[in-house]
């Protein structure tokens, strides 16, 4: 199990982790949201040992994990980190690259993991090549391979599909986290993309400003939000007052409702004037104003500008809400 209690850190006075605490238990994966600048990367880099810490303890199954003025080389032989930059040796092949720290003393075995990893990262067809002749895309699925080669207790991910294209990042991260749960490896994924945080994550922090504002299930962060900051992480939102909605409900409280969570309905008092629409595939996302307040929402068809539309959610949503920490 990891236990992190109370751990802060900053770079000349300037504080960039305060009192970070959590746990996580062995075989969960660990998602980190938050905004660029909100302490994710750190985070992790003070758990995998690179940083000494101004307070606090992380310990890792007792063992207490600790920085560069105790350790002449930093880290842990259980613990893998992926940074953003990937780290790669240049003059040998991608296979080698995955299998460098892998013993040689059975070979057979070594080959085999060594298939299987570049199978799951979908790099096969280009193991005999160096480094720089794959993209950067390419190269950040070698080091993803080479991290998960060892099979480490503890994987620390830091925006690991960043730099893929898009086509192959769902079925990466399927292959991923479905290697890393069979294997039964801790993981903790920072990352500024939601999916990551509520498809595969047992539990999700949320950052801000470098500490954590919220620890629940990706679940129940994304249907109950308890702030604008945390709703806004997993796509566009609108803060509205019931009232303006839902009258009858007799509360003056806002509530927090997603684009996709607001639909044309002629008897809603909610009224918008459309100023564009975004093309996005399976729908279009429009952005209106209502009372000089931007709101967006969404709908299968374009909407031409300066139409008035009125929109409005379910109200079970909005009950729901009203019962839970969002009505603020």
């Amino acid at each position: 199990m990891l236990e992190v209690k109370g751990i802060s850190f900053g770079f000349s006075r300037h504080p960039v982790l305060r009192g970070i605490s959590f746990s996580l238990a062995g075989g969960q994966i660990l998602s980190v949201i938050g905004e660029s600048g909100s302490g994710k990367s750190t985070l992790l880099k003070a758990l995998y040992g690179l940083y000494d810490l101004d307070g606090g303890t992380i310990r890792w199954k007792e063992k207490k994990i600790l920085g560069p003025a105790y350790n002449l080389v930093p880290g842990e032989p259980y613990i893998k980190y992926l940074a953003q930059d990937f780290d790669l040796m240049p003059y040998i092949s991608v296979r080698e690259n995955i299998g460098k720290h892998l013993s040689n003393f059975y070979p057979g075995e070594k080959a085999r993991r060594i298939s299987e990893l570049l199978d799951i990262v979908e790099l096969s067809e280009h193991a005999g090549k160096k480094p720089g002749e794959l993209s950067g895309g390419q190269q950040q699925r070698v080091a993803l391979a080479r991290a998960m080669a060892q099979e480490p207790e503890l994987l620390l991910l830091d925006e690991p599909f960043s730099h893929i294209d898009s086509f192959r990042t769902s079925a990466l991260r399927r292959n991923l986290f479905s290697f890393i749960r069979k294997k039964g490896i801790t993981c903790i994924i920072a990352s500024h993309d939601s999916v990551d945080a509520l498809s595969f994550a047992d539990k999700t922090l949320v950052m801000k400003n470098g500490e954590i504002i919220r620890e629940d299930s990706p679940q129940k962060i994304y249907s109950d939000p308890d702030s604008y900051y945390t709703a806004s992480l997993f796509g566009e939102v609108n803060e509205i007052p019931v009232s303006q909605i839902f009258p009858e409900l007799g509360t003056e409280k806002n509530i927090f409702i997603y684009a996709h969570e607001l639909h044309p309905d002629e008897a809603s008092p909610l009224k918008i004037r459309v100023k564009a629409s975004y093309f996005e595939g399976s729908h279009y996302l429009i952005r209106g104003l209502h009372q000089g307040k931007t709101l967006f929402f969404s709908n299968p068809n374009s909407i031409p500008a300066e139409r008035i539309i009125a929109v409005r959610p379910d109200i079970r949503i909005v009950k729901e809400r009203l019962n839970t920490k969002n009505g603020i």
